[in-house]
């Protein structure tokens, strides 16, 4: 903290995220960074979820946790609060529920009179501060090119429709970044037809709402990797964008699973394949299979952290026939969390096998293992030809026509970058650690948030 920062007031921020994990734990993660310097933040999260969360919390005298009951919704399962919580298709239940704690969020912000809230899918939150003399910041989980590439008042020169191409004004030297047309139809039907929490509200309506009303974007971003995209989407509004800087996660307080540990230990450094989706990816049983049968393929040892497939209970009963005998001893598969960051930490593990979600990036950047890219749904397809293409830190799943994923493919693409004779592997190894470097470089980080504190300060004025 500096000598300005110890004479000003502190600021005081409350938080409503979207009830997803990685929006939840990127908020927190933000939220730690500003209380380190003193900050008060107000954190509103769903009520069971604030246990899992609490270890993450490294400043409790400063982040207050306020649970918030979510509301029963036809056909949302009892107990449910999170995405992680529902299947794919039905996210959207999440959302209708939070829409009806609108009077709840009323009510707190009225009471605790906060300077400023961050918040994201919840389009109606501007307003509803707006009245109580509160700011309203909309703080983006994705990375800045997948905004910018989506962004809805660009989109709208294109009539919203064509989503293969950038939108008008997209950083020139950049186009290359393009969706294929199996992703533009999965992300047109989400994004366009796929109602997000009531009758008639699509996500890409709430979304264009949220970026209109709010006072200010907020984003976990850094110029020198993606100031392209932030000018575009600033010259696009016309609104304030503030920038937090890398935000790297802290590292965590518990030490690694003892008995995980010393299965990790067992093999040599680099030589181990972490493969993890995210914990709202639910494969199908043919793509599940697949992946794996493609770990098995390489001889390597692996371990995959991922959900059961679409219709299956059991782990033992979604596994490839045969599949248990032949990795035994090499190769784990686990459906349940994992601890991620000190996984990715492990001398042992080389590769990581990602669906390129922003807060799974934000962890792979800063650890030593090479990068395969495995993108599942909407900005996550963006994600990946940004590391892929713009930054060339790492290499896709080969996938091919309509979105098949084969064994061989994934086989293939995870050899390719291995190898250390491959110039693929080189050329993402030498770029991965220059931007490491730079995203662990002493000052950077602090020299960010500070100034991202001086414009919140300055938004509210």
């Amino acid at each position: 903290m500096n000598m300005a920062e110890k004479i000003e007031k502190p600021l005081h921020i409350a938080m409503y995220s979207w009830f997803a994990f990685g929006h939840l734990t990127s908020f927190l993660q933000l939220a730690n960074k500003l209380a380190q310097r003193g900050h008060k933040i107000s954190f509103f999260l769903p009520t069971k979820t604030q246990q899992k969360l609490t270890p993450h919390n490294h400043h409790p005298h400063l982040i207050t946790f306020i649970p918030i009951a979510v509301p029963a919704v036809e056909g949302l399962p009892s107990g449910a609060e999170t995405t992680a919580d529902v299947p794919y298709e039905a996210r959207s239940l999440i959302m209708a529920a939070m829409d009806l704690t609108q009077d709840t969020i009323e009510s707190l912000l009225s009471q605790l009179k906060p300077d400023l809230v961050f918040f994201d899918f919840t389009e109606w939150l501007p307003n509803v501060a707006r009245k109580h003399g509160v700011k309203s910041v909309y703080y983006a989980t994705l990375l800045a090119v997948s905004g910018a590439y989506f962004l809805p008042r660009a989109r709208a020169q294109l009539g919203g429709r064509d989503l293969t191409r950038p939108p008008p004004g997209f950083p020139p030297s950049k186009s290359m970044i393009t969706l294929r047309d199996h992703e533009a139809r999965a992300v047109g039907y989400a994004v366009t037809q796929m109602e997000f929490g009531g009758p008639g509200k699509m996500m890409l309506q709430r979304h264009a709402v949220a970026l209109e009303a709010c006072d200010a974007f907020a984003a976990k971003s850094c110029r020198e990797m993606e100031g392209d995209y932030c000018d575009f989407v600033y010259n696009v509004y016309r609104k304030p964008l503030l920038l937090a800087g890398p935000v790297v996660p802290e590292p965590p307080a518990a030490r690694l699973d003892d008995k995980l540990n010393a299965w990790l230990s067992s093999f040599a450094k680099d030589s181990v394949i972490y493969c993890a989706l995210g914990s709202e990816c639910f494969l199908s049983k043919d793509r599940f299979q697949e992946l794996l049968l493609g770990l098995e393929l390489t001889g390597m040892p692996f371990l995959a952290a991922l959900k059961l497939p679409i219709g299956y209970e059991t782990m033992e009963h979604a596994l490839p026939e045969g599949f248990e005998e032949r990795t035994k001893g090499r190769g784990i598969v686990h459906g349940d969390w994992v601890q991620q960051q000190l996984i990715l930490q492990h001398p042992s593990v080389g590769c990581f096998v990602t669906h390129c979600g922003a807060g799974s990036l934000s962890e792979a950047m800063v650890s030593n293992c090479q990068l395969v890219l495995f993108p599942q749904v909407t900005d996550q397809f963006i994600n990946a030809r940004f590391l892929s293409l713009d930054l060339k830190v790492g290499v896709e799943v080969e996938i091919g026509e309509d979105g098949i994923l084969t064994k061989d493919g994934i086989c293939k693409t995870i050899k390719v970058i291995m190898d250390p004779k491959s110039e693929v592997g080189r050329e993402a190894r030498i770029n991965r650690v220059k931007w490491r470097d730079f995203l662990l470089a002493k000052g950077l980080e602090a020299s960010y948030i500070s100034g991202f504190i001086q414009n919140l300060r300055g938004l509210v004025g």
